[in-house]
């Protein structure tokens, strides 16, 4: 879909709709004003009937109002005044954006754009509106026969601001909400794509069409230059199928040659059945989702492409299959990983972390600012956090602060979970190292407790997305998820003029 920005009256447009909000109470917002005023009060006409109360996400149609320009006005519920902030901006907005599609619409002109949004510039809410509304528009239906029947859907929106001076600050925030916007649909066309299509061979063909296009660095390993790194534990999962698996290293310099890289490490599990720990038959087609973290990547790199920020980044892919073989892990099997330490396999569905570990010791040959793993490692964190938030761990308070604050910048947030010293008990083994679990207790953390016995060197996080990475139910999909905190994040790593206003 095509944006743009612009200011002016809302009753001069020509669109075949303009959309202004209203708060409870039937308090009108500014744009909304103008609106009634030109057309003498029709507006408010309507509202004393009782048609519309202006709840949040609420939306009433009207056509024809006398004296504007337009085919149609969209009345959008904005909620209490004193109320709205982030959610109710964002709620709003994607309100706007079901109900634009179900008018038949093919252009609208946006004034929720305009609306104050506490302690939010002008470039934050053009930008978000993009993410949502691009968020809303997303359809996976590329494996379909039939194309959709609908042809007059939803091709433009304007976003307007308040004054002319602002619009150089809102196509800033365009520039940006689009990066992130197309980095998340790339990210959830890789997630939706089921594992006969999604490989480790088509990840990689995926990566290597992107760095041909962007001029990113990359390379991308076989089995036997995986083998040649020492890899025992990324591998040991890897042996169950017949899919080969592959390690992407992609490079985006963007920065002094002098400057440390941040390196984001992305879980690649093309389709987790659980190997010989077989999972329950149930839901068991949503494990084409498990390489989320890989998708994010990628995803980011791809907003990366479009905004060029001055900085150094690093992503890395280890990705295979996790299937049960003749040939595949047994509990009780004992790997050795890239860094030398052993590690005893007693659950083979606990296989995120040995894919994992291989490549956060590989990332020290960078010399990280910061590594940032990203994995739908544990069903634990969905009981603990739900859906609504990713875990985070860390080695490096620091790093975590910058991760939650752009979490909570771009409503893509994270909670963070300890990571004592008490919890490595769990993960003792009599055998070697290390075994692969701690058991039922504290799950998630003993996860990211394995993680962090390879990540010494350096300044760590790892987010859990397991909650996070899709939706399951009617509304069953990925979500894109953590590609606006990744992309916020590094903007905020990145030379000044691409900081977060």
């Amino acid at each position: 879909m095509e944006f743009s920005i612009k200011s002016g009256s809302p009753e001069k447009q020509r669109s075949a709709c303009v959309v202004v909000g209203i708060y409870e109470s039937r308090k009108l917002s500014i744009a909304a004003v103008q609106m009634d005023r030109a057309s003498e009060g029709y507006i408010s006409e309507v509202l004393k009937r009782g048609d519309m109360d202006g709840r949040l996400g609420s939306t009433l149609l009207l056509q024809r109002v006398p004296n504007t320009l337009c085919d149609r006005v969209l009345l959008v519920g904005l909620g209490k005044e004193r109320d709205f902030g982030d959610k109710q901006y964002r709620d709003a907005t994607r309100a706007m954006t079901s109900a634009l599609s179900a008018t038949g619409s093919i252009d609208a002109v946006s004034y929720l754009s305009e609306l104050p949004v506490k302690k939010r510039e002008v470039s934050w809410r053009i930008e978000q509106a993009v993410i949502v509304a691009m968020d809303a528009l997303y359809k996976f239906d590329r494996l379909k026969s039939k194309e959709d029947d609908n042809k007059r859907s939803l091709k433009r929106l304007t976003l307007c601001v308040n004054r002319r001076g602002e619009l150089a600050e809102g196509e800033e925030g365009l520039a940006t909400g689009l990066a992130i916007a197309e980095g998340m649909n790339l990210t959830r066309d890789l997630g939706n794509l089921p594992g006969n299509y999604c490989t480790p061979t088509y990840l990689a063909e995926q990566a290597t069409e992107m760095a041909k296009r962007a001029g990113f660095e990359i390379e991308v390993m076989d089995q036997a230059a995986i083998e040649k790194l020492g890899m025992g534990s990324f591998l040991s999962v890897a042996k169950g199928s017949r899919q080969p698996p592959r390690f992407i290293v992609l490079q985006y310099k963007g920065g002094k040659a002098s400057d440390k890289p941040i390196v984001l490490v992305g879980k690649g599990i093309t389709f987790d059945a659980g190997g010989i720990s077989l999972k329950p038959a149930a839901e068991m087609d949503e494990m084409k989702y498990d390489m989320g973290g890989a998708a994010s990547v990628l995803g980011t790199f791809r907003a990366l492409e479009s905004l060029r920020p001055k900085l150094n980044v690093v992503g890395l892919i280890p990705t295979c299959e996790n299937l049960p073989d003749g040939n595949a892990n047994k509990p009780g099997d004992i790997v050795t990983s890239m860094s030398g330490q052993t590690i005893e396999i007693l659950n083979t569905d606990a296989e995120g972390r040995l894919i994992l570990c291989d490549a956060l010791t590989y990332a020290e040959r960078f010399e990280p600012k910061a590594v940032v793993d990203i994995a739908t490692l544990t069903g634990a964190c969905v009981i603990a956090l739900g859906h609504h938030a990713s875990g985070l761990l860390a080695n490096d308070d620091s790093l975590a602060r910058h991760l939650l604050a752009a979490g909570e910048d771009m409503h893509d947030r994270a909670w963070q979970l300890p990571l004592w010293d008490e919890y490595q008990e769990q993960l003792k083994s009599p055998f070697a190292d290390m075994q692969n679990i701690g058991g039922r207790s504290g799950g998630t953390i003993t996860a990211a407790c394995f993680l962090s016995r390879f990540t010494k060197k350096y300044s760590w996080a790892h987010l859990d997305i397991a909650g996070t990475a899709w939706k399951s139910g009617k509304d069953k999909g990925a979500t894109g998820r953590p590609v606006p905190l990744l992309v916020r994040f590094l903007l905020n790593q990145a030379a000044p003029k691409h900081k977060a206003a």
